[in-house]
């Protein structure tokens, strides 16, 4: 059993910075493969970015040389580092990871981008 807990959400002005964080605990992380999804109000789940057990990443389109994944396998964390944040980033962010067919999620955690 993982449990995952994201943390570095807030309210940031459009431009700013956040970085999200999220930690394991239960498992060793690095056998995972891990990733940010996002959700809006009244929009579809979105995945935001993904980074697998050999550190390859992956992002979406929306976000691509704005967001950058990470992982500290010595932590047991996951990082999302959103730059250059825009209004239509606001969402719920969480954390998701995958060893198929074990897959576990994070609680999620508030990003709004707003003046």
């Amino acid at each position: 059993q993982v449990q995952l807990v994201e943390s570095g959400g807030g309210l940031v002005q459009p431009g700013g910075s956040l970085r999200l964080s999220c930690a394991a605990s239960g498992s060793i992380l690095y056998i995972y493969n891990m990733m940010w999804y996002r959700q809006a109000p009244g929009k579809q789940r979105e995945l935001v970015a993904s980074i697998t057990m050999y550190n390859t990443t992956n992002y979406a389109d929306s976000v691509k040389g704005r967001f950058t994944i990470s992982r500290d396998n010595a932590k047991n964390t996951v990082y999302l580092q959103m730059n250059n944040l825009k209004p239509e980033d606001t969402a719920v962010y969480s954390c998701h990871a995958e060893d198929p067919p074990l897959e576990y999620w994070g609680q999620g955690t508030q990003v709004t981008v707003s003046t």
